[in-house]
């Protein structure tokens, strides 16, 4: 496939998605575009906010046990990175990596990531690095470099951003993807106090307020729609019953909003939900993964109990 046909069935389905999530009764939109270049750099200024503990707190624990979790890669691995923006604590594990095969960085947002693979590629001139340009909630091809084994890296706590269905399918499909005795090491974002929580995602700055309301502007500019960003207040608050942040865009008045045809009425105080960031217990996240086929065998966590690293093996 051209990259133009890829290109172009990228935003047919953005655009189907768009309509499809705004039809609904409570108006959806998936938190995976909020990851084009504008978007994917403030979420890098998110992750330098003081509120902000996931990306502090999992890179103490990659500081602190990454030669572990390499051991656990084993060597010679192509080492798959799921979501991998700006390649910052992968270079924490690449660091302890025995002679690994390759590594194969996957994200949506291509400047952004083939930008940061140039530089991680000069960083790491013996290794080879090899971006996919993808949406990896959603089948794609790994190129095809010979390795002892296949460990997919997914950092972040990005897993929390799934419904537990949709991240039931996506365990399964790593599983897959690996194949037997491949792993998966995986970030999660555990459960602790709401006055945690809840300022993580209401910085004092405005930042994931500005990178909330980005979506709205890349559906202006990619899809023709005509929202007015600035109508629209961010929202963030903790669901204590689905153990869950719940990130939403609040329509400030009545208003209308025209894509493609269609017109989309909001009635003041009407939400956009735009993400959801789920919370685990460690036990809990291991029973859920072994029913999709990986068994874990390693967890790390900082001292606050705060977030946990995982080593889980495909056990088809």
């Amino acid at each position: 496939m051209t990259s133009t046909c890829a290109s172009r069935r990228t935003h047919d389905q953005f655009r189907a998605d768009v309509l499809a999530g705004l039809s609904r009764p409570q108006k959806r939109l998936p938190s995976k575009y909020f990851y084009d270049a504008a978007g994917s750099q403030l979420f890098d200024r998110i992750t330098e906010l003081p509120e902000y503990y996931p990306t502090r707190t999992e890179l103490a624990v990659m500081r602190e046990h990454a030669a572990a979790m390499a051991a656990r890669c084993g060597p010679r691995c192509l080492l798959v990175e799921l979501g991998a923006g700006s390649l910052v604590k992968v270079r924490l594990l690449l660091d302890e990596l025995v002679a690994p095969a390759g590594y194969v960085p996957v994200d949506v947002s291509g400047e952004h990531l083939r930008g940061a693979a140039r530089e991680l590629a000069a960083d790491y001139p013996g290794l080879g690095v090899h971006p996919v340009v993808a949406d990896f909630t959603r089948p794609f091809e790994l190129p095809p470099v010979p390795a002892a084994r296949r460990v997919v890296y997914f950092p972040g706590s990005t897993i929390g951003n799934f419904d537990p269905a949709e991240a039931d399918d996506l365990l399964g499909r790593v599983a897959r993807l690996v194949g037997p005795g491949g792993g998966l090491l995986l970030g999660i974002d555990l459960r602790k106090d709401t006055a945690v929580l809840e300022p993580a995602y209401n910085d004092a700055r405005g930042v994931t307020a500005a990178f909330n309301r980005n979506l709205l502007v890349r559906i202006n500019r990619e899809l023709g729609a005509d929202f007015d960003p600035a109508a629209f207040r961010h929202r963030a608050f903790y669901n204590h019953e689905r153990s869950r942040i719940e990130m939403h865009l609040v329509s400030a008045a009545e208003q209308r909003v025209q894509m493609g045809g269609a017109t989309f009425a909001f009635r003041a105080g009407e939400s956009i939900h735009t993400e959801n960031s789920y919370k685990y217990a460690p036990a809990e996240f291991a029973q859920r993964a072994a029913a999709c086929g990986l068994r874990a065998d390693a967890t790390w966590t900082d001292a606050n109990g705060f977030f946990a690293v995982m080593h889980l093996t495909a056990i088809l």
